[in-house]
C-alpha cells in the first residue's frame, strides 16, 4: 500500500517546497507534484516534516501504571506528531540498568506507535549516592544519562559520570535544582507568592545547579543538556557557556513558555510544576531563548498523574503536568515560528540531542517516513486527552495549530480526520 500526503508545504534538504509526498513501505520514494497513490492525505494548509521528537517525557511504567503506561504514552505521543519520545528513568524501578532499560525498550516495540528511547539514570536508584550501571545502560542503548525528577547534586559522582561518558559520547543531562534553595517551595519565588502566602523557590536553585555544572562541563567536555530551563539567567548561562565554545544544549517546556507565575493566582494544581512558572521577565527571555536558538530545543517534560492525585490543596499537589498532546499547538501560538524554526526546535534538534538518526530528518527520497502533517492555522479547543491523565494547563485553553496526522515508519499513527482512498 502506498500513501500519498498531497498538496503540503514540505520541509526538504531545500528548504521549504510545495509538493506532494509519496510513502511506500518505511520510507519517503518521491517528493514532486500530481503523484498518485492508494490512498492520501489532504494537507493542504499544513506544514509536512520530520515527526516530532520528545526528549522529556514521563511513561511511568514500570511502577506508576496508573498515571500512565508505555502503551497510553505512545498513543497519547502519536496524537502530538510525535514519532520518537524518550523515556525518563525516575520510575520503579529505576532505569538503572540493562534489564530496565531493555524493558522499556521493548514495551515500546510492543506498543507500536512510536519509538521510545530510554534514558538511563546517572545513580543507581537516583539516589545519588553511587553510579548506575552505565556500561549495561550503554550496552542497552541509552545514550541520554539523568536523574531526571532529582538534581544530582555530589559534584564528585556527577564529575566520575561525566569522564566516563564524554570517553563514549554519552550525554548528561540535568534536572537543576539546588532542593537547599527549593526545600519548602511549591512556585516561583516574587511578588506572587509573597502575596499568596505561599513558599517560594527562587531562580537561583536553577542557576546555581547550572553554573556548577557548565564548571565540569568545562573540565570534561562532556556532551551536557539542560533540562527545562525556568529562567532568564539560566538562558543567558546557556548563551554564554556557547559562546564559549562548550558542548551543551538546552530545552524548555511548552508551559514555561506560555504562562508566568500570575497564573498561579487561580490555586489551580495544574499550574504547579517544577521548575516553577516564572516571572514575565523569565518568560519572554525563555521565548527569545527558543527563538534565536540558544534553548535548542522545546521538550513537553510530560508527567501524568491520576486525577484523585491532583483534587488536594496547592500545596499538596504533585508537581508536573502532562504536554504530548498540546506541544506543537502550544509552541506554535506562543511563538509563531516559520516552519523551519518549529520543525527544527520540535524535531531536528531534539533528535540530533539523543542520537536517533531515523528521526528529525528533512523530508527527501530514500529517508524514512517519520512525518507530521501539521496545520499551522486550525484553532481549536482540547477538551479531552488520550493520556490517561488530564493534568494540563491546556485544557479548554484556545490554541492555534493542530496536528492531523502523524506517520511512523510509514504508518499512520494517528488522523484528525481520515485519509481518503
Amino acid at each position: 500500500m502506498s500513501l500519498l500526503i498531497r498538496g503540503g508545504l514540505v520541509l526538504t534538504g531545500s528548504g521549504m517546497v510545495n509538493a506532494d509526498v509519496l510513502v511506500e513501505g518505511d520510507g519517503v520514494t518521491a517528493i514532486g507534484l500530481d503523484l498518485q497513490a492508494d490512498s492520501e492525505i489532504d494537507a493542504s494548509g499544513c506544514w509536512v516534516g520530520p515527526g516530532l521528537v520528545d526528549l522529556h517525557t514521563h511513561l511511568r511504567q514500570p511502577g506508576f501504571e496508573w498515571k500512565e503506561d508505555i502503551a497510553s504514552g505512545s498513543r497519547a505521543a502519536a496524537a502530538g506528531g510525535y514519532t520518537a519520545v524518550l523515556a525518563m528513568p525516575n520510575t520503579e524501578p529505576a532505569v538503572d540498568s540493562g534489564a530496565v532499560a531493555r524493558f522499556v525498550a521493548s514495551e515500546g516495540r510492543s506498543a507500536g506507535l512510536c519509538e521510545v528511547a530510554v534514558a538511563g539514570a546517572i545513580s543507581a536508584g537516583r539516589n545519588g549516592e553511587y553510579l548506575a550501571h552505565l556500561d549495561e545502560l550503554w550496552e542497552a542503548g541509552a545514550r541520554i544519562f539523568t536523574d531526571d525528577g532529582n538534581c544530582l547534586a555530589n559534584s564528585g559522582l556527577l564529575r566520575a559520570a561525566m569522564e566516563y561518558l564524554a570517553g563514549r559520547g554519552g550525554v548528561i543531562a540535568q534536572h537543576c535544582e539546588d532542593t537547599g534553595l527549593s526545600d519548602g517551595g511549591h512556585m516561583h519565588e516574587g511578588a506572587v507568592s509573597s502575596l499568596l502566602g505561599i513558599g517560594g523557590i527562587p531562580a537561583l536553585a536553577e542557576e546555581s545547579i547550572l553554573a556548577r555544572d557548565l564548571a565540569l562541563v568545562r573540565l570534561t567536555g562532556v556532551a551536557y543538556h539542560a533540562m527545562h530551563l525556568s529562567t532568564a539567567g539560566s538562558v543567558d548561562l546557556i548563551a554564554r557557556a556557547k559562546a564559549e565554545g562548550l558542548p551543551v544544549t538546552a530545552e524548555a517546556t511548552p508551559h514555561h513558555l506560555t504562562f508566568d507565575d500570575a497564573t498561579v493566582r487561580s490555586l489551580d494544581p495544574t499550574y504547579k510544576m517544577y521548575p516553577p512558572l516564572r516571572g514575565i521577565a523569565d518568560l519572554e527571555a525563555l521565548r527569545s531563548g527558543v527563538a534565536g536558538g540558544v534553548i535548542d530545543a522545546v521538550a513537553t517534560d510530560h508527567a501524568p498523574h491520576a486525577p484523585h492525585e491532583c483534587e488536594v490543596p496547592f500545596e499538596e499537589a504533585p508537581r508536573g503536568v502532562i504536554g504530548l498532546e498540546t506541544a506543537a499547538a502550544a509552541v506554535n501560538t506562543a511563538l509563531s515560528p516559520t516552519p523551519e524554526v518549529f520543525f527544527d526546535r520540535m524535531s531536528t534538534a531534539p533528535a540530533r540531542i539523543a542520537r536517533l538518526q531515523r528521526h528529525g530528518l528533512p523530508v527527501e527520497p530514500g529517508g524514512p517516513a517519520n512525518l507530521v502533517v501539521f496545520a499551522p492555522g486550525q484553532d481549536w479547543i482540547p477538551v479531552s486527552f488520550i493520556s490517561k491523565s488530564a493534568n494540563s494547563p491546556f485544557l479548554g485553553a484556545e490554541l492555534r495549530g493542530r496536528v492531523m496526522h502523524t506517520i511512523w515508519e510509514g504508518k499512520v499513527t494517528h488522523s484528525t480526520v481520515e485519509a481518503r482512498a
